[in-house]
């Protein structure tokens, strides 16, 4: 019996023997896959870290010496720093590597000879973008060869093997590969024409350039790099004072401002902006004052001061009696169901029907609808009249609506929120924020309301919308600047009103009495008047 049982028991080791010698190879399988991944992740690591290490060039373009620079960013991107001045950002691609680019420093000696020098543009420009080219190429070649160098040497310092080492380093080189697809395949050509610029708010025209001009030479990217080069050393060269800013003659640069709400402030930012860019004129889509009293008319004595025409409707927060006194000033233009030709474009404005300038006086009863209501039959008396204006301005960006497919563009405030809108009918509906910061309302909120208003770009030739730049400084009590470019994506396209929806019943206004209602008036029913 014993000699049985130590057989059977025998036997058992036996099995289970083999049965762990059989489940060995699964085992070593099952961790080799975390050692494999780790490999990769120190392959990975090590390649990004070179990357950056190598991506750093020093270069010059033109007169200046540019530092080429590679930097870690979710959103990727070109950033262009040009100290003091502030800095461009360019939607170029996505990823997670962004280009930076910063002037470090300008040769005087070789500035005054291209802005002096009568040289062909063309050999400058190639110039030029032979140096940038030159600079990336070497980044890019010294970035890749750091990438693989250190990946390698990561390898060998963490695992102490050449074949994991080498392995790590294809992941590298792998990480490379998908970087220049993504690159690639997101690469976008127009972002040099539509820059986010940031810092000193008074230089921005000379470094970004005339909008026009930008989009009449899209397609000679060289060219405005060559002019980008050639003002950035202007402005370096010049120390006491700002250079000339030569506007495109081509162009119609008008201002939009809304909502400053009794803001002084305002009047500083209104004719620095308008001074540095040129502008045609002046358009304050209304609230001008805070509650339309008649101590506040005095506010807008300011606006001779800007020497160009501004154009005005009344807000929900203005009087009659502001707009009488908005009316005194030389080179006002105040529309009230008026279409006028200013500086070559025809303008209609109307002001708001409601007078509500505080809560204690609110009278809510002209709502949403009536206001589209309102503004459609506007419309539809401008269409019959056979009049067609370029641009419409109306307060409340709701009764704004009403006047869809009738223009190709319509100006609103009241929201104190900047929006653009381009509608089902090729209306484009801009809605400005407060140009005055929304006065003491400014103060109500958390952070303070900013500072908002935008330089609209005309075509002489067709006076369609060719681009804006959105212009936002921060509220009281902070400093930053930003300006943002857009383009038209199609200036030219069919503007056709939608089907007309005629209301059964006539809204009614009880803020105005119908005697008050403003009515329409033939094209240019009173001179221009320019300047003062």
């Amino acid at each position: 019996m014993p000699d049985r049982l130590r057989a059977v028991s025998s036997t058992f080791r036996s099995s289970w023997s083999r049965v762990r010698a059989s489940r060995v190879p699964a085992a070593i399988t099952a961790s080799r896959w975390p050692r494999l991944l780790a490999v990769l992740l120190v392959g990975l690591a090590g390649g990004l870290v070179g990357l950056l290490l190598g991506g750093r060039v020093e270069t010059a373009v033109g007169p200046t010496d540019v530092s080429l620079a590679l930097r870690p960013a979710w959103s990727g991107g070109t950033i262009v720093r040009i100290p003091p001045l502030g800095a461009l950002h360019l939607d170029t691609h996505w990823g997670p590597v962004a280009l930076e680019a910063r002037v470090t420093a300008l040769r005087p000696e070789s500035a005054r000879s291209l802005i002096e020098g009568n040289g062909d543009l063309s050999d400058i420009t190639d110039q030029i973008t032979d140096q940038l080219r030159h600079g990336v190429m070497i980044l890019l070649l010294r970035a890749t060869a750091l990438a693989v160098v250190v990946a390698l040497l990561a390898g060998l310092l963490v695992f102490r093997s050449w074949r994991r080492a080498l392995l790590g380093t294809g992941a590298a080189v792998a990480g490379l590969v998908s970087l220049a697809l993504l690159f690639w395949t997101t690469f976008n050509p127009q972002a040099i024409a539509e820059p986010r610029y940031t810092g000193l708010l008074a230089n921005a025209p000379q470094v970004v350039g005339d909008a026009r001009s930008i989009v009449e030479r899209f397609s000679a990217y060289r060219a405005q790099l060559a002019r980008l080069v050639g003002n950035v050393s202007k402005l370096y060269s010049v120390t006491s004072t700002l250079p000339t800013y030569e506007p495109d003659p081509s162009t119609i640069r008008v201002l939009h401002v809304s909502d400053i709400h009794l803001n002084p402030a305002a009047w500083s930012v209104i004719r620095s902006v308008s001074t540095q860019f040129k502008v045609n004129m002046i358009i304050d889509s209304g609230d001008l004052t805070d509650h339309g009293s008649r101590p506040e008319d005095r506010f807008a004595d300011e606006i001779e001061s800007l020497k160009v025409p501004y154009v005005f409707i009344r807000g929900n927060h203005d009087a009659r009696g502001t707009q009488r006194a908005v009316d005194r000033q030389k080179n006002a233009v105040v529309l009230d169901d008026t279409v006028q030709e200013i500086e070559g474009l025809r303008v209609y404005g109307v002001g708001d029907p409601r007078y509500t300038p505080d809560k204690t006086t609110r009278d809510d009863d002209v709502g949403a609808e009536q206001l589209r209501a309102r503004g459609a039959q506007l419309a539809a008396k401008l269409r019959a009249s056979g009049t067609v204006p370029d641009l419409a301005i109306v307060h409340d960006p709701h009764e704004a609506a009403g006047f869809s497919g009738t223009t190709p563009l319509i100006l609103s405030g009241h929201t104190h929120q900047r929006s653009t809108t381009l509608l089902p009918t090729g209306t484009r509906l801009f809605v400005q924020g407060s140009t005055g910061g929304a006065g003491m309302r400014g103060l109500e909120k958390e952070q303070p309301t900013p500072i908002e208003l935008s330089i609209l770009y005309f075509s002489r030739t067709d006076h369609r919308l060719q681009g804006w730049d959105d212009l936002r400084l921060g509220g009281l009590g902070l400093t930053s600047a930003q300006i943002e470019r857009h383009l038209e994506p199609r200036p030219d396209r069919a503007i056709s009103p939608s089907p007309p929806a005629t209301p059964t019943v006539s809204p009614s206004f009880p803020s105005l009495p119908p005697s008050e209602w403003p009515t329409t008036t033939p094209l240019s029913p009173r001179p221009s008047r320019q300047g003062g």
